[in-house]
């Protein structure tokens, strides 16, 4: 589902993500930069903040892009592709020719985590994700950059104890690595890994943004997102479709306050010590779908396709957010349910634009 910019959408954010990041841009005035997964969620908003410095506090920044499809990413964010210091760079991630040129930092986001591609074809999900990392990391290398953002996962801790409320930086668990469907988490403990021997070899900063869960504008509203599927659902009329029994616990971080945290951890994280990157407040899928049809009148229907069982505990997928939030100053500041209505908005505008 292509989803097309409303940038009236995102004025609310404009504000929102230079008050908390002006002196992250000073900072980085002048820097050259090389993006990998410039063009999915994470990397809109990413450029969506370089576009919003570059325009207003003339922060001088140019980045890199790498893409698979220049045009087809050119078609459907048309303003981050022509947008002041980005230059498109065609390539796979895995095999991609160096820009010929030097970079003061990197930040690597290119690898897939569509649950499509874990059911087709696990291999190719770890082969993107550990080739990719290492092909970017050698790119670093010749570029000399002084600093790599890994986005990384909170998948790296495997599924989270029942007695863990929410997961630390220093949790020890891990996936079972004789599990097909755990190719992405392992994916990415592999890449963590390349990147400490990468800072060890090299000295440069290697920073690690574990992510969790997240809505807001560019979120894909077809894949196996829940809270984006719930937001599709909303927006035909309803009713909101729970495909379980409602009782998973998550956590959601709003898309401005991602792209605060991710050039805050880019600036002034510590080199090789991992950030986890969401909310800390503990949501249940019902609740988050109750979030979704209440969000904007009229309301609409829930239905759940399974009863919960009292007697089964609810699994939960919950950062510890306490180390960016004390060492960084971070915080998530838009709540879920404005969160929601802006993504509401924003995807209702991009419908009736297409």
């Amino acid at each position: 589902m292509v989803q097309a910019l409303s940038t009236g959408a995102l004025e609310a954010d404009r504000a929102h993500v230079l008050a908390h990041t002006e002196p992250i841009w000073r900072h980085l005035r002048g820097a050259q930069l090389l993006i990998t997964g410039g063009t999915g969620f994470v990397g809109s908003w990413m450029l969506e903040a370089l576009r919003w410095a570059n325009d207003e506090l003339q922060a001088g920044v140019n980045a890199t892009v790498l893409t698979r499809d220049p045009s087809e990413f050119t078609r459907q964010r048309p303003h981050l592709a022509s947008a002041q210091g980005v230059r498109l760079h065609q390539g796979d991630i895995r095999t991609f020719e160096t820009p010929g040129q030097s970079f003061s930092h990197v930040i690597h986001g290119a690898a897939s985590a569509d649950a499509a591609l874990y059911a087709s074809d696990p291999l190719a999900m770890l082969d993107t994700i550990v080739g990719g990392t290492r092909r970017t990391l050698e790119c670093a290398a010749a570029a000399r950059a002084g600093s790599v953002l890994l986005i990384s996962s909170g998948a790296v801790y495997g599924r989270q104890r029942l007695d863990v409320a929410n997961v630390r930086e220093d949790y020890t668990g891990a996936p079972d690595p004789l599990d097909p469907d755990q190719v992405y988490a392992e994916g990415k403990r592999t890449a963590e890994m390349m990147g400490a021997v990468f800072s060890r070899q090299s000295g440069a900063r290697v920073l690690i943004a574990r992510l969790f869960a997240f809505v807001g504008p560019y979120l894909p509203l077809d894949r196996h997102l829940a809270v984006g599927n719930f937001i599709r659902d909303r927006i035909a009329g309803g009713p909101i479709a729970i495909s379980g029994d409602g009782t998973p616990l998550r956590s959601y971080l709003y898309g401005a306050d991602l792209a605060i945290w991710l050039w805050t951890i880019l600036v002034r994280g510590v080199s090789c010590r991992p950030y986890n990157v969401g909310s800390d407040r503990a949501v249940s899928i019902s609740d988050v779908a109750r979030v979704v049809a209440e969000a904007v009148p009229p309301s609409v229907e829930v239905a759940r396709a399974k009863e919960p069982r009292p007697s089964v505990p609810s699994e939960r997928y919950v950062p510890d957010t306490s180390r960016a939030r004390s060492e960084l100053g971070l915080e998530d500041w838009i709540g879920l349910e404005e969160g929601v209505r802006r993504t509401i908005a924003w995807a209702g505008d991009a419908k009736a634009a297409r």
